[in-house]
């Protein structure tokens, strides 16, 4: 069965840094472009950062210069790398997988993050 796990996440003071993590079983992963989302407390979800199977990295203009998206193909893993985190992080985020082979979307169970002294 098809599954996208998460893990990382919880409480951070303003400035720290988290890491996240998403693996991805089975054919999912393969030749997929992957995403973090994230959704505040009365907000829409929203994209924070896109990588694609060759590598290729987008980002929110919120996030930029803060967060890195990386991808160990060889583990089905992608990160999330967040610095100079600040209150506005946080958010329930989200990692996401459109698979091309199964052609059906993923997405992980959604993981907490708490930017606050």
């Amino acid at each position: 069965q098809a599954q996208v796990v998460q893990s990382g996440g919880g409480l951070v003071q303003p400035g720290g840094s988290m890491r996240l993590s998403c693996v991805a079983s089975g054919s999912i992963f393969r030749f997929a472009d992957m995403a973090w989302y994230r959704q505040a407390p009365g907000k829409q979800r929203e994209l924070v950062a896109h990588i694609t199977w060759s590598g290729s990295t987008t980002y929110a203009d919120s996030v930029k210069a803060r967060f890195t998206i990386s991808r160990d193909n060889a583990k089905s893993t992608v990160f999330l790398q967040m610095n100079s985190l600040k209150p506005e992080d946080t958010a329930v985020y989200y990692c996401y997988v459109p698979s091309p082979l199964t052609r059906e979307d993923y997405w992980g169970q959604g993981t907490q993050v708490t930017v606050s002294l």
